[in-house]
């Protein structure tokens, strides 16, 4: 038996399925995807960037905020952290926007790595606790997104970042890329022949847990190493991760509130709440990204009325804490499920 979360068709399509299908829509329109780049940036970073990327961070209030009970339980936590996050935002930038956006790059790719290590673990609930299969597991799936970071450090320029240019520490090293490569694709190698023998001698083969070794593996390697393209990168990295994460949210904490307060078992997905729910992330992200660019970037909106510049001190940390927030609550509000 499979281990989904809700259900094959669900779970195969809005959680499995995201990387494999930009992925397949960049091989099949690359031209094009250039070309939109080029005449509709606007189009491309409002769906990716905002409606996205944005929007996934606050499918986190479903979970958190929104949850008179698990707000009760973790108060102190919930408040703390936003407070937190504000303060140690406020330090870093003290040293500079430069620095502020470097160690904030750090941290999102350790968070976009951990929720890759989350899905694997969640997809491996049902398995036998054998401390060398998990342990193994854990290197694949560490393998599979580490490795692009290592390309990102150790080889020359990207036509892109996670945030500003020149954001990681790069060490140009031919001969430390090639070690790495022999190690990626020899765990990888390693990793196929076991589960291809495990399957035979098991007869099972979770279907889950592998796709997302295989999607994760994949967006990682084509949107850093493979291809050299901003919007490309972009869009393996932000639909693989955001995608994802707000239809976690979804099928385990939104639908199954609603079908408790209904004292039913839905086994379908009520399209109501869903257009609620996908509305509520994408209204607070439009809404915090039009602060940003009003008050920081003016590349999409511009107040020219006033100049903000004087004030970035504070409204850099401060808008910056829901996603600071969001990288951090997600480190212990999983930890249960």
């Amino acid at each position: 038996m499979q281990p989904w979360i809700h259900k094959a068709k669900t779970d195969s399509l809005f959680i499995l399925l995201p990387p494999f299908l930009v992925l397949a829509v960049i091989v099949l329109f690359q031209k094009e995807i250039l070309w939109a780049e080029q005449h509709y940036s606007f189009y491309t970073w409002l769906f990716l960037i905002v409606f996205i990327d944005v929007a996934h961070v606050y499918a986190t209030l479903f979970k958190t905020y929104f949850v008179a009970s698990e707000f009760q339980k973790r108060k102190k936590l919930l408040i703390g952290v936003p407070i937190g996050c504000f303060l140690i935002g406020m330090l870093l930038f003290s040293f500079g926007s430069a620095f502020f956006w470097s160690v904030l790059a750090y941290i999102a790719v350790f968070h976009f790595i951990r929720q890759q290590y989350g899905f694997m673990r969640l997809y491996s609930r049902n398995e036998p606790r054998i401390k060398a299969n998990k342990n193994f597991d854990s290197l694949v799936i560490y393998t599979a997104t580490g490795y692009p970071m290592l390309y990102w450090f150790l080889s020359p320029q990207r036509n892109f970042s996670w945030f500003m240019p020149e954001e990681f520490l790069k060490f140009e090293s031919s001969s430390l890329l090639d070690i790495t490569t022999v190690l990626y694709y020899g765990i990888l190698g390693v990793y196929i022949i076991r589960t291809v023998y495990r399957a035979v001698k098991e007869r099972y083969f979770n279907i889950p847990k592998n796709m997302v070794i295989l999607g994760t593996a994949l967006s990682w390697y084509f949107g850093i190493v493979y291809f050299n393209q901003d919007l490309i990168f972009t869009a393996l990295n932000v639909v693989s991760h955001g995608i994802p994460y707000m239809a976690l949210v979804y099928l385990k904490e939104v639908k199954p509130k609603e079908e408790r307060e209904q004292a039913v078992s839905c086994s379908g997905i009520n399209v109501t709440s869903l257009l609620f729910y996908i509305g509520i992330l994408l209204g607070i992200a439009f809404a915090e990204e039009y602060l940003w660019e009003i008050t920081v970037w003016q590349e999409h909106f511009n107040a020219a009325s006033f100049d903000f510049t004087a004030l970035h001190f504070l409204l850099v940390p401060l808008l910056v804490v829901p996603q600071f927030t969001h990288y951090i609550l997600d480190g212990f509000i999983w930890k249960s499920k």
